[in-house]
């Protein structure tokens, strides 16, 4: 495990600290995973699907800034479907009294504001299909943490994955074998990714999956 210290210390004190649901051990799997790929990994931006309030990109962000590179975090900020009201992980804090509509996106902005990573980060607001559609990148990096519903995750596996490099890093969480531990959606786009013979298992920390792309086939 990195023992970071000075700037990178600071961002992962204020990952740590912000609204979300990446528990500390797998946020520092990630920031780990994500630095070993910036400095030994294929060329190219990072992208995660799915920001919420900012917490999982601040973990990135902490090792893109440290290897220099970017991260791009894409989200329509109008929360998954667990976010609505009336499911478990709402929050009502969260919805423009405007729109009455789910809007994170005031509170990822601070979030990344506060860290200190508006230079590394940068939010992409739209609908991921949308955006994977007309995305033209090779990626180095790639962390799936959208929509848990079968329809949302199975998309941002088809419209994402195409776009990752040979030797780079697809994280994927909230992926849970047992289905008393949670959806079923994220499991199965990694058992894809798995059966496809693309990638090699890297790591497994709590609900996060690290691969490696080994060959193009999907």
């Amino acid at each position: 495990m990195t023992d970071p210290k000075g700037r990178p210390a600071e961002v992962l004190a204020h990952a740590a600290a912000a609204p979300g649901f990446m528990p500390a051990d797998e946020g520092q799997a990630l920031f780990d995973h994500a630095t070993e790929v910036g400095t030994n990994g294929p060329d190219g931006p990072w992208l995660e699907v799915g920001s919420y309030c900012g917490k999982s990109a601040c973990y990135l962000g902490a090792a893109a800034e440290a290897v220099g590179r970017q991260l791009f975090a894409l989200d329509h900020h109008r929360g998954s479907e667990e976010n609505q009201d009336g499911w478990e992980h709402h929050d009502p804090d969260l919805v423009d009294p405007a729109t009455g509509l789910m809007d994170t996106l005031p509170a990822f902005r601070r979030t990344i504001h506060g860290a200190g990573l508006e230079g590394t980060v940068v939010a992409l607001v739209g609908d991921s299909p949308s955006v994977a559609t007309v995305w033209r990148t090779p990626l180095a990096l790639l962390f799936i943490d959208g929509g848990h519903g079968s329809e949302p995750a199975h998309q941002d596996y088809e419209g994402w994955v195409p776009h990752l490099a040979i030797g780079g890093f697809l994280f994927i969480h909230d992926v849970f074998e047992d289905p008393a531990d949670g959806g079923r959606p994220p499991f199965e786009i990694f058992c894809r990714a798995m059966g496809s013979l693309a990638f090699t298992a890297v790591d497994a920390v709590g609900s996060l999956r690290v691969l490696r792309r080994i060959d193009l086939g999907i």
